[in-house]
């Protein structure tokens, strides 16, 4: 019972142990096509047995009986599988045929070589050659290159280990649940954040895929969708997941891309991923020197799309060697061509050319293409003019890996009323950050898309601009032109600095506090003079009565009903999902809900909400309801699996197993409820360890004292730092000494320390052990009262208290603000001017003491 996570982590942990000092963006094209091989094998033999009509047998037996029936019938049953499947891979050239290989000691590396080519030759005479052609080239898997391996014998051991990576996972079963897609895309993102520079040339973040999909995925009635750098695939799939299921069967994907092995990679990344290859047109080429993809009858039209996405090369240099025209279909609508020093509208135009007349398109460029002038200038007039332009979205500098540069997703489209106006959004604040990189979260996404769908406007995020304003910005479309970021910086008050005091007008600023409690604030304050006040009482106090004032705790016990009458609802959901459930769209649905009912309380944020069950799916929801689909609720429960830990380092580095964990309850969980009394015998014990440590370092201060009776006894003792007792030296030290003394007394205290705490460590150590194994033990005889409880506790445990405490957040902020100007202003001028006259006063007396004294 593997999810689709642990699938992931073990692909990805055996890539990083096998890839050594191999670049990453190097190593993927191995690691990924011979991965798409045993998905080929799989599904040759997957096919074989349902045409044959084949009952339950083993894998081994299947490519038994294939090789016998390949050699009874021959072309006719390669035909046959053919039209089937559109390709076949031979029994002799079987990803299986390796591993046996493998196994009995005869590998060779040109055996892959030649099944390799043998597959290009057999997929030649297929009308659906051009989906697979060309998908395992010498260009893209070298199996020569010395990268693998200096010599023919390291090459073999490492292409020997990366297949031995595959062996156990039946890639026809994954690929039905789309585990398979969804770890090739994960492989493929990971591969990308290892690859520096060279990851934009097949791979856009997540997060920025989540954006434009969403986006685009509003269009009504989407059939076809286009991607003109098309990449890996990920925007196109990302698309995918964003549609109905209805939707997603009948949908059409065409890209184009130039580099040969991501173009590859775009292909397996769709197949594995269930796209038909009748549903899949992908074209290696460049998309900006001759236009595709045309309609012969239609040369100035082009075909259209009803979405197209893009994450072009950025500011392409020298991107017209082609010599093309403004002519050219694709620029005539801008009057100009693009600048040949930067290829950014170039794309875009492409796309827009492509576009259908009620599609959306979405393309990220760099946030120069807003104000730049000269020829862009012009197309940008232009494609206002035109009323193209729908949404403008400034995202985070740093979200690729590939570059620092902030971008903005632009949003054009063809069938906007006339004087409609251009939304623009400023995201560029919403992030966080993870190692080096920006982030957005899912809130950041789902406030973005909200904000697009609704089109809303937001002080400081968002704003309509009007043609008119347009206009008078010569359009210019900087953002920080028609956004101004809200300052929530507090001026300086240089009258409450010279006198004290806070200003008046600082209090009435904080809206929430004047809003909801206001007279508990007015009690806490005095005025001292006219428009500046006092605090009666420290700001602790202040917020304790705030927070705990029946206004509030009202609000928080709203709060607090909704949220467990929601839990409640989804509890019962959650437990009872099976093979037909799509936890996709019970996900969403999630997610739309909370948003519903915390936008029902004013000053609550409601993507915060959206933050809390994003993550909960995210981190534990994803995982176990896939697990329960596979069975049901009580049965996962009972279930438990292996504990693959990694053990050693370097050549010593191994897999091995330790005891076993839940299938989806935690082992942690178990003892803290089942097993409480021994978990606090145990830290009852840890405690007295403890304490036997903090004797032994008392001993060890004690000893550092000069000529102290412990610096006697125990100088030879200590190590080398003086830091700690040498349970060695402290035996011999012990044995010099003579009964009776203070020294031989102080050592045997020091022995008995030991001692006592080596026994008790020990003691520790077999009840952790015993612990740990009834734990794992007592998941098979779960009950299901147990198993409600506890999976209620992981799922939910901290839940209501999260959400609830959304009420408090904004009023803290206020607060914080309340304390800050209290200390700003706490210090008069005037009083650190008298402040700094006694010090002056004291320094000359003290002066003048020392002059007497001389």
């Amino acid at each position: 019972m593997i999810t689709s996570e642990e699938i992931k982590r073990k692909l990805w942990d055996g890539a990083t142990e096998l890839r050594g000092s191999m670049d990453a963006s190097r190593y993927k094209d191995y690691m990924l096509g011979l991965m798409f091989y045993k998905f080929l094998s799989d599904k040759t033999l997957e096919t074989f047995k349902v045409t044959s009509g084949l009952g339950q047998m083993t894998e081994s037996e299947l490519v038994e009986e294939y090789t016998r029936a390949k050699a009874e019938y021959g072309e006719q049953l390669d035909k046959m599988l053919q039209n089937v499947l559109g390709y076949y891979v031979s029994p002799e050239y079987l990803y299986q045929t390796w591993l046996k290989d493998i196994n009995s000691g005869d590998f060779e590396v040109q055996k892959v070589t030649d099944s390799l080519n043998n597959f290009e030759r057999s997929i030649a005479i297929s009308g659906d050659s051009d989906d697979f052609k060309g998908l395992f080239s010498s260009s893209t898997l070298d199996l020569t290159d010395t990268a693998l391996g200096s010599n023919l014998n390291e090459r073999s051991k490492n292409i020997k280990a990366l297949i031995l990576l595959f062996a156990d996972l039946n890639m026809v079963a994954l690929q039905k649940g789309d585990v398979l897609g969804d770890a090739y895309e994960y492989l493929i993102g990971q591969f990308a954040m290892h690859s520096g520079k060279k990851a934009g040339e097949f791979y856009t973040p997540r997060q920025v895929s989540e954006v434009m999909a969403q986006i685009a995925a509003k269009t009504p009635s989407i059939k076809s969708i286009y991607d003109p750098t098309v990449g890996s695939g990920s925007l196109l799939l990302t698309v995918k997941n964003h549609l109905y299921e209805d939707a997603q069967k009948n949908l059409s994907y065409y890209g184009q891309e130039k580099n040969t092995a991501t173009y590859n990679l775009t292909r397996m990344n769709l197949l594995l991923h269930g796209v038909r290859p009748d549903k899949m047109t992908i074209k290696n080429g460049d998309t900006l020197s001759q236009d595709w993809p045309e309609d012969p009858e239609r040369p100035t039209e082009g075909v259209q799309f009803d979405a197209v996405v893009m994450n072009p090369p950025y500011s392409a240099k020298k991107w017209n060697k082609a010599r093309l025209k403004v002519s050219d279909p694709r620029f005539e609508v801008a009057g100009v061509l693009p600048p040949d020093s930067k290829g950014d509208f170039a794309f875009l135009l492409h796309g827009l050319f492509h576009l259908g007349q009620d599609g959306t398109m979405a393309i990220v460029l760099p946030h120069g293409v807003l104000f730049r002038g000269s020829a862009e200038g012009e197309i940008r007039e232009r494609l206002l003019k035109k009323n193209y332009i729908d949404t403008i979205i400034g995202l985070p500098n740093k979200l690729f890996t590939n570059t620092d540069i902030a971008v903005v997703i632009i949003v054009l489209k063809k069938n906007r009323k006339l004087g409609e106006s251009v939304l623009v959004i400023d995201a560029s604040q919403s992030f966080i950050k993870v190692g080096k990189q920006n982030v957005l979260q899912e809130k950041d996404i789902a406030k973005i898309v909200d904000t697009y769908v609704e089109r809303r406007e937001k002080e400081g995020y968002s704003h309509l601009a009007t043609p008119e304003e347009i206009l008078r910005n010569k359009y210019n479309m900087n953002i920080t032109r028609y956004i101004k970021t809200i300052n929530e910086e507090i001026p300086q008050d240089v009258d409450a600095h010279l006198f004290g005091g806070i200003p008046r007008k600082n209090i009435d600023g904080l809206k929430l506090l004047q809003s909801t409690v206001s007279d508990v604030l007015e009690q806490s304050l005095r005025e001292i003079r006219d428009g500046y006040v006092d605090l009666l009482k420290p700001v602790e106090n202040i917020s304790d009565d705030i927070l705990s004032d029946s206004r509030i705790a009202e609000k928080s016990k709203e709060i607090e009903f909704k949220a467990k009458s929601y839990i409640d609802k989804y509890w019962g959901v959650l437990r009872n999902v099976d093979t037909s459930s799509d936890l996709t769209q019970l996900m969403d649905q999630m997610l739309v809900e909370i948003k519903t009912i915390l936008s029902g309380f004013e000053y609550i944020d409601i993507y915060d909400g959206y933050q809390i069950v994003a993550e909960i799916w995210k981190n534990i929801l994803t995982h176990d309801t896939e697990i329960i689909t596979l069975s049901d609720f009580y049965t996962a429960g009972r279930t438990r699996e292996p504990n693959m830990v990694t053990k050693g380092t370097g050549d010593k580095k191994r897999i091995e197993q330790d005891g076993w964990v839940g299938s989806i309850v935690p082992n942690v969980l178990i003892a803290k409820h089942l097993y409480s009394s021994e978990l606090c015998e145990i830290q009852i014990k840890k405690t007295r360890i403890l304490e036997y440590e903090a004797k032994l370092s008392e001993l060890v201060e004690a000893a550092k004292v000069e000529d102290s009776d412990e610096a006697n006894a125990f100088g030879e003792t200590l190590d080398e730092a003086g830091e700690a007792f040498e349970a060695k030296a402290v035996k011999a030290a012990l044995k010099e000494s003579t009964k009776g003394t203070v020294e031989y007394d102080l050592l045997r205290k020091i022995e008995k320390l030991f001692v006592d705490k080596s026994e008790l460590s020990k003691t520790v150590k077999a009840d952790e052990k015993a612990l740990k194994e009834a734990v794992q033990e007592r998941i098979l005889t779960l009950t299901n009262e147990e198993i409600d409880k506890l999976m209620y506790e992981k799922w939910f445990g901290n839940t209501v208290d999260a959400l609830t405490g959304l009420v408090e957040i904004p009023l803290k902020k206020e607060i914080s603000t309340l304390q800050m100007l209290h200390n700003r202003y706490a210090n008069t001028l005037t009083a650190v001017d008298d402040e700094s006259r006694d010090l002056e006063s004291t320094f000359k007396a003290l002066m003048s003491e020392l002059v007497v004294g001389q």
